[in-house]
């Protein structure tokens, strides 16, 4: 699977400059997209205890709001062709937002389902999309650190939210946090003002505009020649496998360890850790995979980390206390972010960054399927964690 070389989007990225608010802005889009959908774990108990749900209605909540940020994927994707990052970003901010504002009034798990899983995760789409490619638009030799940085604000978030949101909900319940939780969403719209358009349709020259048409034209919003592509079907295929269990361990974590019988301060600390080794092990993993030793080899690094990562599942059944979930909270940040800080970097590799936009739309509209069934067919926690052990490393 050889890389694509170079730059075919027209014009040469700046590598820096502006380009640095840019990874700024998608550090923020991108954090809370990525993050919401594990942070919201912290009130499944009492959820479930207030509808009268199983574990798995409520595991749907997850499932439905990552699936629907993985399917608006196309539709992201042309926008964004067509419109560009900023104006899809800040749709997606407000979107989702007002998903959660009116989750607050939610009267039985199915309306949870439509404005948390439907309305803010479709909302997210819009946020992800759009940030991972307009990263890609100013940074080539320094994509990879770029990447590794952006990708950082998932698990900064994600520290801040889980305990704030256990804070929430002994102040104020889940319904007060569901309401604080969709006011801060709204940042999402102030990081997409920061994606400063860049490339042809930029430049004052009128012919430089005229051969930027294309991007509009409906034929080529999406890329379906990608399907011919071996390395793409390789990637894809894997990574359908793949994700049939990557974020649904984060959505047990939390109900693990009170199952336990870990207090539930230290449960919501146990995504914390994990967290936190994440957003060290994403940029760090950018940096490494920036080095001319590694660049060149990302491909083998990125099946490294995966195959790491479905070891680490293996630690947490033999975990009987809360030391044990500890140490597995580090090992699994770890694995995860150095997962994380290449998909999209491994991904651009492969297909060149002219054919990303619509590359990444086709590998999430497929990927929602697997994240949309993982955690509801998870069994009980011992099987589980086992499960995700053999289904990650393919």
């Amino acid at each position: 699977m050889a890389p694509a070389v170079g730059t075919d989007l027209g014009y040469t990225p700046p590598d820096g400059g502006w380009g640095w608010m840019v990874v700024l802005g998608a550090f923020i889009s991108m954090g809370f997209s990525y993050a919401f959908s594990k942070a919201i774990t912290v009130f499944y108990k009492e959820i479930q205890e207030f509808f009268g749900a199983s574990y798995s209605e409520i595991a749907w909540i997850s499932s439905l709001l990552l699936a629907c940020m993985y399917a608006g994927g196309p539709v992201s994707s042309i926008l964004v062709n067509k419109y560009g990052s900023r104006p899809v970003v800040m749709f997606g901010g407000l979107l989702s937002g007002i998903g959660m504002i009116l989750a607050t009034f939610s009267t039985s798990i199915i309306q949870l389902y439509i404005c948390v899983g439907v309305i803010a995760g479709f909302g997210f789409s819009m946020n992800l999309q759009p940030s991972v490619i307009v990263v890609g638009k100013y940074f080539l030799k320094k994509r990879p650190m770029a990447n590794g940085l952006a990708m950082a604000g998932s698990p900064v978030i994600l520290s801040t939210l889980a305990p704030l949101n256990q804070f929430l909900f002994d102040k104020y319940g889940w319904r007060g946090s569901f309401l604080i939780l969709g006011a801060l969403i709204l940042n999402c719209c102030v990081a997409g003002a920061i994606f400063r358009p860049i490339g042809p349709m930029t430049s004052k020259n009128k012919k430089d505009k005229d051969t930027s048409i294309q991007d509009k034209d409906p034929e080529k919003v999406l890329d379906l020649t990608l399907f011919k592509h071996r390395g793409f079907l390789i990637y894809l295929i894997g990574n359908v496998l793949m994700f049939i269990a990557f974020y649904a361990p984060i959505v047990f974590l939390a109900p693990y360890g009170k199952h336990l019988g870990v207090d539930e301060y230290s449960a919501a600390f146990l995504l914390s850790i994990l967290a936190i080794v994440d957003m060290i092990a994403r940029p760090a993993t950018g940096m490494i995979a920036n080095t001319k030793w590694i660049r060149p080899r990302v491909q083998y690094f990125f099946s490294f980390s995966v195959t790491f990562n479905g070891f680490c599942h293996l630690m947490c059944p033999l975990a009987t206390s809360y030391t044990g979930l500890v140490v597995y909270s580090v090992f699994f940040g770890l694995g995860f972010g150095m997962v994380c800080a290449l998909l999209f970097e491994t991904l651009m590799d492969l297909v060149g960054a002219k054919r990303f936009s619509s590359a990444v739309g086709l590998v999430t509209i497929v990927e929602c399927v697997p994240l949309l069934l993982g955690p509801p067919i998870g069994g009980n926690y011992l099987t589980f964690f086992l499960s995700c052990t053999f289904f990650i490393p393919d």
